[in-house]
């Protein structure tokens, strides 16, 4: 039961530190909308997703206004993509009724236009990849992702290949606004059925009808608890961080479940990871910080990262039996100021984000890149850290901006997308090996039956 102390601290913790609700999203099945015909598909799944999220902005509004809890983004999510349109072929018209669902029901982004081809592709999930620029380029509120490998079947090298030229073409044809496109596609290994993020969101095959998950926020609130031990030992900053994601995650669970009731929904998990914004006092980098580093970036930045994502979760699995997503801290560049200002001051190179991808949830994030960089870097990218999540049975992922036409210098994508300095990359190129397709096995411990 929640007693009147920890409805002042979660008071003080919205007011003063940041605290919100990330995202309500809606998950949605699509598999009764297929037909032969692909009009006909597409029209049906405008016409459930009109009927099944007309309410969600409004439930929203109802549950911040009553708790006075920020509730930040209302979200939709659907079936892959790749199989609804497998029978019509109509994968661009599903995603323009998508997208004019979404806005007439004042969605913020819908995620699941979507293929998993962890261990090979059909021809059908080949042509759905290929029209992704397409679709992200003409329209405004889709999102898009592609598992690539999982520590079950290894890695679909030809699919990684295929994802460096889908992220170099989306760019170009996105060129205009900064290659904005690409912060709509995020390349996954080992990616979960019911994670309410974008832009990797989708509703798995073994998902409910109508389910509503939740994704929390709270790196602010984080900081400040820290701040107050400032002398503490490693154990008790643990128990700390600990502490404090119980009560996040709790508060996560109540609006999750006041939602799903009121959607006539199942309530499906809470997604407890700690996700940052472009707001100062709102960063995971500064959490890093406060917990002893000079600067996120420097000797010790994988240790610290490491401690906090396994409090964070130790936490959470505390608060509640309906834990899920991807569940840990989140490191996207653009989208958390602590990581932009250590990029400017040179702290912080991809290869140390490489590494702290090792230990933090999903992975390289909402990174921007010289505009130059080749399909081939950008599938060696891709490669080395879906080759992090299957050989350690952890979600990676990929959301990497060639900027068309910059080389250094920052990019504004605005919103809670941020800005983001160009990060340069090394030399050499691994062009040889993404050539040679086919598949890198699954590593032994997979075999477990």
């Amino acid at each position: 039961m929640i007693n009147g102390n920890e409805i002042i601290q979660t008071i003080k913790m919205i007011k003063d530190q940041h605290l919100d609700i990330r995202t309500i999203t809606l998950h949605i099945s699509l598999f009764d909308c297929i037909d032969k015909d692909k009009n006909k598909t597409a029209e049906n799944v405008y016409n459930k997703l009109m009927k099944t999220a007309k309410n969600l902005k409004k439930t929203a509004d109802i549950i911040s206004a009553k708790y006075g809890i920020p509730i930040v983004n209302k979200r939709l999510s659907v079936t892959p993509i790749s199989l609804i349109g497998a029978s019509s072929g109509g994968y661009k018209e599903i995603a323009i009724a998508m997208d004019k669902a979404a806005k007439e029901n004042e969605i913020d982004f819908i995620g699941g236009y979507t293929a998993l081809v962890q261990k090979s592709m059909t021809p059908f999930e080949r042509e759905f990849i290929e029209t992704i620029p397409e679709v992200l380029a003409t329209t405004e509120r889709v999102c898009s992702s592609v598992n690539v490998g999982s520590t079950r079947a290894g890695i679909n090298m030809d699919a990684v290949a295929l994802m460096g030229k889908i992220v170099k073409e989306t760019a170009r044809l996105t060129k205009d606004s900064d290659s904005l496109g690409c912060a709509k596609l995020v390349i996954f290994a080992n990616a979960v059925e019911d994670n309410p993020f974008m832009a990797g969101s989708f509703n798995g095959v073994g998902e409910g009808d109508i389910v509503v998950n939740v994704g929390i926020s709270g790196p602010g609130v984080v900081k400040a608890a820290l701040s107050e031990v400032k002398d503490a030992d490693c154990g008790k900053m643990s128990e700390v961080i600990k502490n404090t994601a119980f009560k996040i995650t709790r508060m996560g669970e109540l609006v999750g479940r006041e939602a799903a009731k009121m959607l006539g929904a199942q309530f499906g998990i809470v997604d407890l990871s700690l996700a940052p914004t472009p707001v100062r006092g709102d960063s995971v980098a500064e959490v890093l910080e406060e917990m002893g580093l000079s600067t996120v970036g420097t000797h010790g930045t994988t240790a610290c990262l490491a401690m906090l994502n396994d409090a964070v979760k130790k936490g959470g699995t505390m608060a509640s039996s309906h834990i899920g997503g991807l569940s840990g801290a989140f490191i996207p560049v653009s989208e958390d100021i602590g990581m932009i200002n250590a990029v400017k001051r040179g702290a912080l190179s991809m290869d140390k984000l490489e590494a702290m991808t090792s230990v933090c949830s999903v992975g390289l994030d909402m990174i921007a890149v010289p505009g130059s960089t080749s399909a081939e870097t950008v599938s060696a990218i891709i490669a080395d850290e879906a080759a992090i999540g299957v050989i350690n049975n952890k979600t990676t992922a990929v959301r990497i901006i060639p900027v068309c036409g910059k080389e250094t210098g920052e990019v504004n994508f605005g919103g809670l997308l941020g800005f983001a300095p160009i990060l340069p990359l090394g030399n050499g190129n691994a062009d040889k090996f993404i050539s040679r397709g086919g598949r890198i096995p699954a590593p032994i411990h997979s075999y477990k039956n």
